[in-house]
């Protein structure tokens, strides 16, 4: 009997040792954002980290928390810096505390068209804007990526010229490069944390907010506000970072396999984005509201270059910058 259960044990010893070894502890890894579940920063972050599991071999663990469920905007980026946080997607417009031309992307009509950014976020002027940033905040930015044409929306009156925005109190992200467009056409611009927005419309606390399409639907603005007018005042764009407390500690390969992973990303969300911005004029036609499509984006992009002129210590760019911005073919 003793022979037996001597043979047995040795065979399961064997059966160990053939077995690989995997990680003994894996990390677990904290990545937050604002957005909700079905929109695709969440969709292809949930992809992403699947991905880096697999890509480590299970020595990293992400975990994605949507909706603020880890703190709002202005938090999450705090988080980052004090190690709370290891992952974010983030407007660009945020890191602009710290650094300010990284967001010189989120300002209005900086771009001339879409292609015109998808050329910025592949360019070096991008590469020195991310390496400046990390340099301050120790925090590693891997892309930018398309987050959607921001347009008005209103209560009761159209936009279609600068002149119908004067007085009128518009939400914006309390972020320094949402302000410039309200302020450009003589609106009121006001801070509204982004969970907060819808009520503040219902309750009439502001007369209009501006997102791109793909957030007034998912946030389901367009069930309080009756006119979606296509000022697409900004291509705005969102960051994905990393904490340097996980990206400074991590291998050369490691950082290789999360940079792909990112970029990867980067481009599935674009793909999906632009896909729903050509289906949701139809979409909220559907659901009773105007679209206003004659906005007169020619006046509105004169009224911000008056504006920009008028404040150019203001801005995130020097004159050099901006021809290099422009120059971006």
């Amino acid at each position: 009997m003793k022979r037996v259960l001597l043979t047995v044990t040795l065979a399961l010893v064997a059966m160990a040792l053939m077995i690989p070894a995997g990680p003994a502890h894996a990390r677990a890894l904290k990545w937050a954002h604002s957005y909700e579940v079905d929109n695709p920063y969440h969709t292809w972050a949930l992809w992403a980290a699947e991905e880096i599991q697999k890509r480590s071999d299970g020595k990293y663990e992400v975990k994605v928390y949507p909706a603020s469920s880890l703190g709002k905007e202005v938090d999450i980026n705090e988080g980052l810096t004090l190690g709370t946080v290891d992952i974010v997607h983030t407007s660009a417009a945020f890191t602009g505390r710290t650094y300010a031309p990284l967001a010189a992307s989120t300002y209005p009509y900086v771009f001339r068209d879409l292609d015109h950014f998808y050329k910025f976020a592949k360019s070096d002027l991008f590469r020195e804007f991310a390496d400046e940033y990390e340099k301050i905040t120790g925090s590693h930015v891997f892309c930018t990526s398309y987050y959607g044409a921001r347009n008005v929306t209103t209560t009761d009156l159209p936009v279609r010229k600068p002149e119908d925005l004067e007085d009128m109190k518009i939400r914006i992200p309390n972020a320094p490069a949402y302000g410039m467009f309200p302020r450009a056409v003589d609106a009121n611009p006001t801070p509204i944390a982004f969970a907060e927005v819808y009520l503040a419309l219902q309750q009439g606390v502001v007369d209009a907010q501006e997102n791109p399409l793909t957030i007034i639907k998912f946030k389901k603005f367009y069930e309080v506000q009756k006119y979606i007018c296509l000022t697409q005042h900004m291509l705005d764009n969102l960051v994905t970072i990393m904490g340097g407390h996980v990206w400074n500690a991590a291998s050369d390969e490691e950082k290789k396999m999360f940079t792909e992973v990112m970029l990867e990303m980067s481009d599935k969300i674009r793909g999906d984005i632009e896909k729903a911005e050509g289906e949701l004029v139809a979409w909220f036609r559907e659901q009773g509201n105007t679209v206003i499509e004659d906005v007169d984006r020619d006046a509105m992009r004169a009224k911000v270059a008056e504006f920009y002129k008028a404040n150019a210590k203001d801005m995130p760019w020097d004159e050099e910058m901006w021809k290099r911005i422009q120059a971006i073919e």
